[in-house]
C-alpha cells in the first residue's frame, strides 16, 4: 500500500488549480551534495542504481535536504541499454562510453528487446522501496528519448554536433526508422515498467534533440513521439517532455499527448504562451543563476513565477540540471522562496 502522497505537483502537471508553485530540479539528486559525492568515492552511478537501498538513500536525500514536491529517481539515460545490447560505460569526465556503436541496418537488427523484470529489476526494486516505504511526494521516474539515445549509439559518445547521428538519418532512413522503433519500444515498455512498479510521473528527456530543425523533427522524430506518449497515455499519469535547446519544437511537443512541456532558460514562459503553447509548462530558471548573488537569484525566480502562475498548471524548475558548483543551501533557499512568494501572489 503505497503511503498518502503531498500532490501539488501532480494537480499543476495536469493543469489543475494549486494553493502555491510546486517544485523540483532536475538532477536535484547528485553532484552537487556533498552526501553524494562521498557515496561516490566508493561506488560508480551503474553500482549505486543497482543497489535498491543506497540508490533509494541518493534519491530522497534532496526531498528531505530541499522540500522540493518531487523526487526524481536518480539513475542515468542509459540504463536500459546495455539489456538490449549496447556496450556502454560511463567514464568519468566524459559520460557515457559506447563501444560497438550503430553504423549500419544490421547493427540497428541485432538489438535485443528490453524485459525490465529480468533486465532492471534493481530500477523496480528501488522505485517499489520509495513508493511504498518511503516518500511522502511523487516519484518521477523517466527515460531518455529516441532521438538522444541513438545520438550516443551512433556517435559513441557525447558530441558536439551530432554530424555522424544526422548522416545515418539522411543517409540511411531505412536503418534511423528501424532504430526509433527499437529504442522507441524500449522506452514504452521501460516507462510503463517504471509506471507499474509505483512511479507517479514519467519526464521524457530528449537532451540533444535541438541540434535538428523543426522539418527533420516532424520528418524524423515526431512519429515516434506520438507513438510512446500515446501508448504511456493509457497509463493515466502525467507526462512530461523536456529538451534543451529545443525551444524552437515547443509548438511540436504541444500537439503531442502529454501533459507538460519543459520549458529550458532560452524561451520565456510569456513567449511560450504567445506562441501558443496550451498545455502545463515546467521551467525554467538557467542553472547559472544559482551562482549569483540571492537578489539576482531572486528577482530572476520571480519573473518566472509571475509569468507562470498566470495560468493554472505551472512546476518551478531548472532550464537544465543542477551542476557541481552550486551550494546546496541556495537549492533549499530558492523551494523555501517558490513556494512563499507564489502562495502570496496566488492568493492576490
Amino acid at each position: 500500500m503505497s503511503k498518502q502522497i503531498e500532490k501539488t505537483f501532480l494537480k499543476a502537471a495536469k493543469g489543475e488549480k494549486t494553493e502555491f508553485v510546486p517544485v523540483w530540479y532536475m538532477r536535484q539528486a547528485g553532484r552537487s551534495q556533498p552526501e553524494y559525492r562521498a557515496i561516490k568515492e566508493k561506488y560508480s552511478l551503474f553500482e549505486i542504481t543497482h543497489q535498491p537501498e543506497l540508490c533509494a538513500y541518493v534519491t530522497k536525500l534532496p526531498v528531505e535536504q530541499y522540500n522540493v514536491d518531487a523526487a526524481v529517481l536518480y539513475k542515468d539515460i542509459m540504463t536500459p541499454l546495455p539489456a538490449i545490447g549496447v556496450d556502454v560505460e560511463i567514464k568519468s569526465g566524459i559520460g557515457p562510453v559506447i563501444a560497438n556503436p550503430i553504423k549500419s541496418f544490421q547493427d540497428v537488427e541485432k538489438l535485443g528487446v528490453l524485459q525490465p523484470e529480468q533486465d532492471i529489476s534493481y530500477v523496480l526494486d528501488t522505485i517499489k522501496l520509495l513508493t511504498t516505504e518511503q516518500l511522502t511526494v511523487p516519484l518521477i521516474g523517466f527515460s531518455g528519448a529516441p532521438f538522444t539515445l541513438a545520438s550516443y549509439m551512433i556517435e559513441g559518445g557525447p558530441s558536439k554536433n551530432y554530424h555522424n547521428t544526422k548522416a545515418f538519418m539522411y543517409a540511411q532512413p531505412e536503418a534511423w526508422f528501424a532504430l526509433m522503433e527499437k529504442l522507441g519500444n524500449m522506452v514504452i515498455t521501460y516507462a510503463k515498467a517504471q509506471i507499474k512498479a509505483g512511479a507517479n510521473t514519467i519526464q521524457i528527456f530528449d537532451s540533444w534533440v535541438g541540434a535538428l530543425n523543426v522539418e527533420d523533427y516532424r520528418i524524423f522524430i515526431k512519429p515516434i513521439m506520438e507513438k510512446i506518449f500515446s501508448s504511456l497515455k493509457e497509463e493515466q499519469v502525467p507526462l512530461i517532455m523536456h529538451g534543451v535547446g529545443a525551444s524552437h519544437l515547443a509548438l511540436e511537443w504541444n500537439d503531442l499527448p502529454l501533459d507538460v512541456i519543459g520549458l529550458d532558460w532560452r524561451l520565456s514562459i510569456n513567449e511560450a504562451r504567445e506562441k501558443g503553447i496550451t498545455k502545463s509548462v515546467q521551467g525554467n530558471l538557467d542553472p547559472a543563476v544559482l551562482l549569483a548573488p540571492w537578489k539576482v537569484i531572486e528577482e530572476r525566480a520571480k519573473v518566472i513565477i509571475d509569468q507562470g502562475i498566470q495560468q493554472k498548471g505551472f512546476i518551478f524548475n531548472l532550464g537544465h540540471g543542477v551542476f557541481p558548483d552550486v551550494n546546496p543551501a541556495v537549492l533549499k533557499r530558492l523551494t523555501t522562496f517558490v513556494h512563499e512568494y507564489s502562495a502570496e501572489a496566488i492568493k492576490k
